[in-house]
């Protein structure tokens, strides 16, 4: 199983609107495995994200249909960028 990173991350909300960073397709999978329901979309994301794990599809293309999902669902956090930390390292708000 291979994690891949996603060249840019998707960055959606949970919680009560709490907003979470998603770096590659374990995140992604993780997610939309955690995510209550049980849509097409999220069959889709979470299929996607186990044929990239698998190797068998690119992180790019899983991408894509967890972002469809996402939007969707309405969890796409548009305009949040994690705050840098004194470290200089990224980090959740």
């Amino acid at each position: 199983m291979l994690s891949q990173p996603f060249e840019e991350p998707v960055r959606v909300w949970v919680g009560l609107g709490f907003p979470r960073q998603l770096n590659s397709v374990v995140d992604a999978y993780q997610f939309a495995m955690e995510y209550c329901g049980n849509s097409p979309e999220q069959r889709a994301a979470i299929r996607a994200c186990k044929a990239a794990l698998a190797g068998d599809i690119d992180a790019e293309t899983a991408r894509g249909v967890f972002v469809a999902f996402a939007k969707k669902k309405g969890l796409i956090a548009e305009g949040w960028f994690p705050v840098p930390r004194r470290g200089g390292r990224a980090d959740h708000v």
